[in-house]
């Protein structure tokens, strides 16, 4: 005799206690254990290596300035390919951008110059969305062609604009005005006394405040509260779960009613529009006027920074933050900081090859391994990191990251297709 048990009878398990509910730790708080984490590994290096330039207030305000950029030029992709766009014209864009900065602002005055250069930064991505969204052109060959067509015509219109202006020339523009800093000197000297102290960890801490409290420009301040506003949007509202759904499955999100080329048309004006910012971010804040060749391949770099942080924004401002971090040491204390960064990466990749240990996988471990041995042995060998491997520094950073960041990446599922209206019939 067999009982049949009537599934909608059967009692459903019991809540878990609330002892064991919310054990489990949120994103935010994960993201603050592994900035102190950092900073403390950093205090640490310090100590071992004797390079005191690792934390200062001077090293964190420098790495402020070199990281934004790429940031705002690795959100731009963000938002492009989030709706499916590949985005590749992200560095013609930042030219762009550098432009309109050093056109409006030396003409109108600063604020009209960061207008100018988001305003500049949206032509490209009009030209891109138009391209790709309503031509269907493919997305790589959309952007190539625009990073060309940017450097051309900024060449021109700076030869146009600024030739025979005192202070200006083809290839460069006048001085321009710099948007407003944040100063609070009494806290900014107390906490300059603190970092003097070199006290482990506390000096550090002290060193990251000062910085933030210290000639801090206000469109640094812009740029962070821009990561934070895009998370809000693309994860917390019905328009950004209509726009991500535009990269993952556009023909079902057509089928459910969403104007998926509007949306990606949309997603790609923003995206040039970011980028534009960043060119206008290097023009007058890391700079005080426009010049040529002044992205640096910057927009790549972001593009890298955006897959780095898997298609996320706290990930994109990680990876950005990596590359600006290592950008200024090399340019502060030159072989001396880097060498350090050589034993931490090191470290760091012994640790990786552990845990993959750890995982099972083998080959993988042993790779790793040997790279961090090899990286452990040339730190050992040297006194001081040569200066044109000091310029190299952050693509080689950039490059192990990827590398070793790779296997857990996952990019939107429709991501630089072509997509026809109607196709969801």
């Amino acid at each position: 005799m067999s009982v049949v048990t009537d599934p909608a009878a059967t009692p459903a398990p019991a809540p878990a206690p609330a002892s064991t509910r919310g054990r489990r730790l949120r994103p935010a708080y994960w993201w603050l254990l592994g900035i102190v984490g950092f900073i403390a590994l950093l205090s640490l290096l310090e100590r071992v290596t004797g390079a005191d330039d690792l934390t200062s207030a001077g090293t964190v305000g420098a790495t402020l300035i070199a990281t934004m950029p790429i940031m705002l030029a690795a959100l731009g992709g963000l938002w492009a390919e989030r709706a499916g766009v590949v985005n590749i014209g992200l560095e013609g864009m930042m030219i762009l951008g550098t432009f309109g900065a050093g056109f409006f602002a030396f003409t109108y005055g600063p604020w009209i110059g960061v207008a100018g250069s988001v305003a500049l930064g949206m032509v490209g991505g009009l030209v891109h969305a138009l391209a790709t969204v309503v031509f269907g052109v493919d997305h790589i060959i959309s952007g190539v062609a625009i990073n060309i067509i940017a450097l051309g015509a900024v060449q021109y219109l700076a030869a146009l604009t600024f030739t025979g202006v005192e202070g200006g020339g083809p290839t460069q523009s006048p001085k321009i005005g710099n948007v407003p800093t944040i100063s609070f000197p009494a806290l900014g000297d107390r906490l300059g006394e603190v970092e003097d102290n070199n006290w482990f960890f506390v000096s550090e801490i002290a060193a990251i405040a000062r910085a933030l409290v210290t000639n801090l420009s206000v469109l640094v301040l812009i740029s962070l509260a821009l990561v934070v506003l895009s998370y809000v949007v693309l994860w917390r509202t019905a328009f950004g779960l209509r726009l991500r759904s535009c990269g993952e499955s556009p023909a079902a999100a057509e089928s459910l009613g969403v104007a998926v080329m509007r949306y990606k048309f949309t997603a790609v004006l923003i995206s040039g529009g970011l980028a534009g910012l960043a060119g206008g971010f290097l023009a007058m804040v890391a700079s005080s006027n426009y010049r040529e060749g002044q992205t640096g391949g910057r927009g790549y770099i972001g593009l890298a920074a955006m897959i780095f942080g898997n298609w996320r924004p706290g990930g994109l401002l990680a990876g950005s933050g990596l590359f600006g971090y290592t950008e200024t040491l090399g340019l502060r204390q030159g072989g001396t900081s880097v060498r350090a960064l050589l034993l931490l990466v090191s470290l760091l990749a012994i640790a990786f090859a552990i845990w993959q240990v750890r995982r099972t996988n083998f080959t993988t471990a042993t790779v790793v391994f040997v790279i961090g041995a090899a990286i452990g042995a040339i730190y050992l060998s040297i006194d001081q990191v040569p200066g044109d491997f000091t310029r190299m520094t952050p693509y080689v950073i950039t490059l192990l990251v990827l590398a070793f960041a790779s296997q857990r990446l996952r990019m939107p599922a429709a991501d630089g297709q072509v997509y026809r209206k109607g196709s969801a019939g």
